[in-house]
């Protein structure tokens, strides 16, 4: 039915219901049919402000097959006002008030407008019932977005969900039913529900949930191995980008067990908007999710600058497509050469810097440790040398957890790469600063696609050590922490986050293995033995290096040793003639301040 007739079918409607209340009322109340001046003036008031009232609350414009209390009030309020108005003018025109009729016609309209109103939700709920062959699903959470997840199930017909039962921890709303669906227990007795009730499919619908409690009713879910899915993010629902029934798959990033850090967006915002920003490392895991998270900050240009042409390309064509209006710079180039790094650097005039480009993959780098030199310490020499020739207000290098206490090629790099941004923040008008962080879920050379790979193949998940652990954080709040490392720059810092708890990498194995819908007896683990450079424990920051105090919320600054940076200079110049494993030891050496091992006649790097 077309919008107008829509209209004209309900005013009509409406139209005869309130001649009839007035004139049945009328009769009732005097036992007689006399047409009378009060009685025509009181219909036709009764009919306009019906009409007006009805027009302002907009009765004509609601869905009545999904009437609730809101529409229901609106009756009220509607019907309530017309007849006010009839005794407004009767007292006004006939200097008298019947008020025993217009009661019984206050009664009768909203009878007649609720009843005919509501007859829409009655039909549906009476004759359009959800099928019985659809999934019996249990709603964690007898709130309001457990009651709005029912709702919107039981009245979508096309749904294949249905929901069949609450839990809930809240002691008060146990026994009781929503919606005619009862909360049957809490969270901890959902093993017995489930099998009681023949449970297919679970639903945690509890948007206020910390990451700890998530995990924790995870867990239990995992017990039923029934499907366990969860609301989509709220501000996914707030923008519009997906439908509160659109439930989504629990993720590993859910069960981290720390919430996220939030920005101090207009901080940001003073040294980023309408200013011209650079990425090394623009095409990778991390520079590509830095790219697109400064983009929402609206700078003048930014340079997308990578060794790889593909991944360069691929993060250009999703930027363009997003975001249009911001002028986008691809720049093809290899952070080891220099004399290319300081063309970019002069010719772009960057505001910013971000530094994300180096080789991560430990075992790799002990294998090669001459091409991390070239491209960790090196690269990052030539770039953050480029950007101080070049001017650059603020340099953001990107660096590891594994740069504390280094046993591997890979940290010791990166920690070397530290020093000569230290250094630099010493000799340049440049404010040089590096952000420590841990591993981060998703990113390419990561422990997760590794083991989602071994679980499509049917395993087993192969882990090294069954106590091993790590910090993790995802792609997002990685390049968050990097944009607001950026706005609190003095110059010289190691920046850290507040990363929680370390997860140990066989209960992530194992969270994983649950989230894939298997159990351990299907995909087996096996602990494989530590790889050359690993560590059982990573930190965040040296002993020698902790602030205690956080200078946001979150975000720690470390204090780093003074930095001698003659012994590095030296051994990038020398690095290419040494043997693999001397150059190693020397990079341990250096990254660990045990710089008279090297009996190279040089002062000490730093004081531990």
């Amino acid at each position: 039915m077309s919008y107008k007739k829509r209209i004209a079918l309900l005013a009509t409607n409406d139209s005869v219901i309130v001649i009839f209340s007035i004139y049945v009322c009328n009769f009732l109340m005097f036992s007689s049919g006399t047409f009378s001046s009060i009685l025509f003036v009181s219909s036709v008031t009764l009919l306009a402000s019906h009409h007006f009232f009805a027009q302002k609350l907009k009765l004509y414009k609601r869905v009545w097959q999904y009437a609730s209390m809101n529409e229901l009030k609106a009756i009220i309020m509607a019907v309530t006002f017309s007849i006010v108005t009839v005794a407004i003018v009767q007292l006004l025109f006939f200097q008298t008030v019947y008020v025993r009729t217009l009661f019984t016609t206050w009664m009768m309209h909203m009878l007649l407008i609720g009843g005919s109103r509501f007859s829409w939700r009655l039909y549906r709920d009476t004759y359009m019932k959800p099928k019985l062959n659809k999934t019996k699903t249990l709603i964690i959470g007898a709130g309001s977005a457990g009651s709005m997840v029912a709702r919107q199930l039981l009245q979508n017909q096309e749904a294949e969900l249905r929901p069949v039962a609450f839990v809930d921890d809240d002691i008060s709303k146990h026994n009781l039913e929503i919606m005619g669906i009862p909360v049957l227990g809490a969270v901890k007795d959902m093993e017995g529900i489930v099998a009681e009730h023949s449970i297919e499919h679970i639903i945690i619908a509890i948007p206020s949930l910390s990451r700890v409690e998530l995990n924790d009713i995870f867990h239990v879910c995992s017990k039923t191995k029934i499907k366990t899915q969860i609301l989509p993010k709220i501000e996914d629902i707030m923008m519009g980008r997906v439908e509160v029934a659109q439930f989504r798959d629990v993720e590993v990033e859910d069960l981290l067990g720390r919430d996220p850090v939030e920005l101090d967006i207009n901080g940001i915002a003073q040294y980023i908007t309408n200013r011209t920003v650079l990425v090394t490392g623009a095409g990778g895991s991390i520079g590509s999710e830095i790219c697109r998270q400064i983009a929402c900050f609206q700078p003048e240009t930014l340079v997308l600058l990578g060794h790889g042409e593909n991944s360069i390309y691929s993060i250009e064509m999703e930027l363009r497509d997003k975001l249009p209006n911001i002028n986008i710079v691809t720049e093809i180039a290899d952070i080891q050469d220099r004399e290319k790094m300081f063309s970019i650097m002069d010719d772009r005039k960057p505001h910013v810097v971000f530094h994300a480009a180096a080789h991560k993959h430990v075992p790799l780098m002990e294998r090669n440790p001459e091409e991390a030199v070239k491209n960790n310490v090196l690269g990052t020499k030539n770039t953050a040398e480029a950007a101080s020739a070049a001017n650059v207000n603020t340099f953001v290098m990107i660096s590891t957890d594994k740069a504390v206490n280094p046993t591997s090629v890979m940290g010791a790099t990166k920690r070397i790469a530290e020093m000569i941004i230290q250094h630099m923040d010493m000799i340049s008008d440049t404010r040089f600063v590096a952000v420590r962080f841990g591993n981060v879920l998703g990113s390419r050379g990561s422990v997760i696609p590794l083991f989602k790979k071994q679980i499509q193949k049917g395993g087993p998940v192969t882990v090294t050590d069954p106590e091993m652990v790590r910090y993790f954080m995802t792609i997002p709040e990685a390049s968050r922490l990097v944009l607001q490392a950026g706005a609190l720059a003095d110059g010289g810092e190691v920046f850290v986050l507040d990363m929680g708890e370390p997860v140990k990498i066989v209960d992530l194995a194992r969270n994983l293995i649950r989230l894939s819908g298997y159990t351990e007896d299907e995909i087996p683990i096996v602990f494989t033995g530590m790889r050359p450079g690993e560590k059982l424990f990573e930190e965040l920051l040296g002993e020698n290096e902790v602030h205690s105090e956080q200078v946001y919320p979150k975000i720690y600054r470390g204090k780093t040793p003074p930095v001698e940076i003659n012994v590095i200079y030296q051994l990038t110049d020398e690095f290419a003639k040494k043997e693999k494993d001397a150059l190693r030891e020397e990079l341990l050496d250096i990254a660990n301040f045990r710089v008279e091992a090297l009996a190279l006649g040089k002062p000490t790097v730093g004081s531990a």
